[in-house]
């Protein structure tokens, strides 16, 4: 049985999170982290029930019940502080939250082999969107003129999302950086290209209405090709959660990318 703690439980991913790790037989929920809530048990709640799990709204006093895993769906701001607490106290972080920058990455991927405690950091954990990369890199290859559209809910702090950058970045594996366009292309509204990624165009929508979706536009001499996918549900990423969970108590050391434990 995998102990396992939630941090950020009160948001929409965090209350995914702790409803699947509750119905899961090989995991126990033995807390759950919000620095401002005033209830002090699940059972407070009606939608857990009687569900008897301890309230923290201190990562310290967290330790009290010996966590193995530590899933974090919180803020940019807070995720960073959580994940090297994690590890520095043993516990194997599980991170959906998204916003490290590569010092970030590299600082705790190095920590992690320093305790020697395995992690995962995930831009995405849906199955369907791993293979959305896996599958654009590929593409790539072949048609190296290539732009990303990627939708999102309007309550999404940052942009572009951490998926269509991880795309971004592995495509860039096997594609030669190039300016797309033409030479002497003019916005004649600042960002309407999008961002610059080695001449790679990355777009961000931001509706209500909407999960996470993304599209990854190649085009080539007379056509075309389009690999999308789409999140209608956020529990479509919880049995990406789940692997990790079990997959993490295997490691020693951070890994980044869902793709890498498939």
């Amino acid at each position: 049985m995998i102990k396992i703690v939630v941090a950020g439980f009160n948001g929409r991913m965090g209350s995914t999170a702790t409803k699947m790790v509750l119905e899961n037989d090989g995991f126990q929920l033995v807390g759950v982290l919000d620095p401002l809530e005033t209830k002090k048990n699940l059972r407070d709640f009606v939608e857990y029930g009687q569900v008897d799990v301890p309230v923290f709204t201190d990562k310290e006093s967290l330790l009290s019940c010996q966590p193995d895993v530590w899933i974090d769906f919180t803020m940019p701001e807070f995720a960073l502080e959580h994940t090297q607490f994690a590890l520095e106290h043993g516990i194997r972080p599980v991170v959906g939250t998204t916003g490290f920058s590569e010092a970030d990455l590299s600082f705790l991927t190095n920590l992690s082999r320093e305790k020697q405690v395995g992690g995962l950091i995930a831009p995405n954990f849906a199955i369907g969107a791993v293979l959305m990369m896996e599958f654009s890199k590929k593409a790539a290859k072949f048609f190296p003129d290539v732009e990303i559209i990627e939708l999102h809910h309007d309550k999404k702090l940052d942009a572009p999302s951490g998926t269509a950058v991880k795309t971004a970045e592995m495509i860039s594996e096997v594609r030669t950086a190039k300016k797309q366009g033409h030479p002497e292309e003019v916005e004649t509204i600042a960002g309407a290209r999008g961002a610059d990624y080695e001449g790679l165009r990355i777009h961000s929508v931001r509706l209500p209405g909407l999960i996470a979706h993304q599209q990854v536009q190649f085009g080539g001499e007379g056509e075309g090709l389009t690999i999308r996918h789409d999140s209608y549900d956020r529990s479509s990423f919880m049995g990406g959660v789940a692997l990790g969970c079990e997959a993490v108590m295997k490691e020693n050391e951070l890994i980044y990318g869902l793709e890498n434990l498939l």
